[in-house]
């Protein structure tokens, strides 16, 4: 036995790796963990049972096609189009949410703009609520 045919996990994802995945990658009995995710890797993907019992997630960001992935292949064993554009969408969907990271600065930058201060400064305190109180008695007398 190689030692080649005994590794357990390979991570190349994120590595720019271009081509096709080789059929010989099947003959890796047990290999229990393969991420190729977001290369520029193309063609469908090797079958082998090793090979479809992995996540899709370990095979996005790429223009592959066939099991484990929903995408279907060509006769040629390639991509159709539509499939590489959803692909691509689905890669720019993974990552940090942005939109809530600003919601969550602005709010706290915002809310520590304005307590933080009352912390800070006592007379500032006792000046806002002394205003609260004001503007509480003022609603109180009109009803």
């Amino acid at each position: 036995m190689s030692l080649s045919k005994s590794l357990e996990s390979i991570d190349f994802s994120g590595n720019q790796l271009t081509g096709e995945i080789p059929q010989s990658i099947t003959n890796l009995n047990f290999l229990n963990k393969l991420d190729l995710s977001y290369n520029h890797l193309e063609g469908k993907i090797p079958t082998g049972t090793q090979l479809q019992s992995f996540e899709a997630s370990d095979f996005v960001g790429n223009k592959l096609c066939g099991p484990p992935l929903l995408l279907n292949c060509t006769m040629d064993g390639k991509v159709h189009d539509d499939d590489a554009n959803d692909n691509e969408k689905e890669r720019k969907n993974h990552g940090v949410k942005w939109l809530f990271v600003s919601v969550a600065f602005r709010f706290i930058v915002g809310f520590w703009g304005f307590v933080g201060p009352l912390f800070i400064f006592k007379s500032w305190m006792y000046a806002y609520y002394h205003f609260l109180d004001d503007v509480w008695y003022k609603l109180q007398s009109c009803i």
